[in-house]
């Protein structure tokens, strides 16, 4: 079974960066998608960023894009999200989530029912 390890999540003041990584354990997929969600309190979960290791295919929330950066290790194991400018507004607990081999459309990837793995959450608070 897949198991997502999760770190890199914090405090931080508005304009600032952080970075988030998210380590896929024990999976045998020839091909993943990975991404991160978040959900802030008495919100919906939402996604932020994603990425398919088969082709290196990105997809971003419109909010997330210009100042995050989704990226993926050689091994195709590890993702790292890259946030800058940071804002009050990104305050929230990020999931990471894994889904095996392709999904069904480039828009099917900030689709969190598509996502079968989930992490425990990392907390950021911009303040």
């Amino acid at each position: 079974d897949v198991q997502l390890v999760e770190s890199g999540g914090g405090s931080v003041q508005t304009g600032g960066s952080l970075i988030l990584s998210c380590a896929a354990h024990g999976y045998s997929y020839a091909s993943i998608c990975m991404g991160w969600f978040r959900q802030a309190p008495g919100k919906e979960r939402e996604a932020v960023a994603t990425i398919y290791s088969g082709t290196g295919t990105t997809e971003y929330v419109d909010s997330a894009k210009g100042r995050f950066t989704i990226s993926l290790d050689n091994a195709k194991t590890t993702i790292y999200l890259q946030m800058n400018d940071l804002k009050e507004e990104d305050t929230a607990m990020y999931f990471c989530a894994a889904a095996p081999g392709m999904l069904p459309g480039r828009r099917s990837m900030l689709l969190a029912p598509q996502y079968r793995y989930w992490g425990q959450g990392t907390q950021v608070t911009v303040s």
